[in-house]
């Protein structure tokens, strides 16, 4: 099959690697849709850790080409959504609940080979058969959409809140649109580029704006959610919550990220800030809002590229063009 090989920190090649076969409780999946994400650079860049080589790819759908001999809950042409968290399910994370932070943990498309490729083999249970209304392509924004509602999980009810959303990428359009659909009473949206700004509208945004002070609100937000994972951002998300306001660090910053704050102001004004990873017992929710339409996929999905083009892919995400951008072996 062909694959891209992630083969050190920020090299890559397309290459042809052998087919997977599954074990027994395996399923091997034809993918649709690969996914890439600002996770994929860290990822890429080495500084998460992992080891190479392997195939990346953790935002994946597709069709299920080949069982092992034990699975019986999905068979050859089903359509599905891959789950590309394996925990341990036993170290103390895990017993208590919070796959997410398991000490063990794998990840398909981080520590396995992932959908970057015409083939990815997935336990059984990682691979969700998709209900008939969800177009099999849509499902690679599975993942991302789990992860958005873990975070607003974390962050708790935002009904009658004003809430800021600083980043108007991927994650920050999701967000918004499933908190303009969450009753908050306003939903303003923060970016630098004018044009993703002006996007936010489209998403369900109130007020978008590229400087703070163009939102009119200087008493501040009750709800700020920092989705860039941009030091500055964070900084600046930090003085936008309003007394006993809360903040949410969604965004995924560098390991070795420094942000000053002033521990008296947190004191003084009573904010809580909140903190969401991934995401956690959300996987099959994400699945039925995109299979109701509350993601407006055409909107969100600006690229469609084939599996030849990932440089051009990973190339167009670092420059900050488009919005959702897809790889797909056909």
């Amino acid at each position: 099959m062909r694959a891209v090989l992630l083969t050190g920190p920020n090299t890559f090649e397309l290459t042809t690697l052998e087919d997977p076969a599954p074990t027994d409780n395996d399923v091997v999946v034809a993918v649709a849709a690969s996914g890439i994400c600002g996770t994929d650079l860290h990822i890429m860049s080495g500084e998460l850790g992992h080891v190479f080589p392997f195939v990346p790819g953790h935002e994946v759908s597709g069709v299920v080409a080949d069982v092992g001999r034990a699975v019986t809950s999905l068979k050859p042409g089903d359509r599905v959504a891959v789950d590309p968290g394996l925990p341990c399910h036993t170290c103390r994370a895990c017993r208590a609940g919070i796959e997410n932070h398991c000490s063990r943990r794998e990840g398909i498309g981080e520590t396995l080979n992932g959908g970057a490729a015409d083939f990815v083999r997935v336990p059984e249970s990682n691979a969700i058969r998709l209900p008939e209304a969800l177009p099999t392509t849509d499902a690679s924004l599975v993942e991302p959409l789990a992860c958005a509602l873990h975070g607003l999980d974390s962050l708790g009810s935002v009904v009658g809140r004003h809430v800021l959303v600083y980043g108007a990428g991927t994650m920050g359009l999701i967000l918004t649109q499933l908190l303009s659909r969450s009753g908050a009473a306003s939903v303003s949206v923060l970016d630098l580029q004018q044009e993703r700004a002006e996007v936010a509208a489209r998403f369900g945004a109130a007020a978008a704006a590229t400087e703070i002070g163009d939102l009119g609100r200087p008493q501040g937000w009750d709800v700020v959610i920092e989705a860039t994972g941009s030091a500055a951002a964070v900084a600046s998300a930090l003085t936008s919550v309003s007394r006993r306001g809360r903040l949410l660090q969604f965004g995924m910053a560098s390991p070795d990220a420094q942000v000053a704050y002033n521990p008296f102001d947190i004191f003084d004004r009573e904010i809580q800030v909140v903190g969401s990873k991934s995401y956690l017992h959300t996987f099959e929710r994400a699945i039925d809002l995109l299979a109701a339409g509350v993601l407006s996929v055409d909107m969100l999905v600006t690229h469609r590229l084939p599996l030849t083009d990932y440089g051009e892919a990973i190339s167009t995400l670092r420059a900050g063009e488009g919005r959702k951008i897809q790889v797909a072996p056909a």
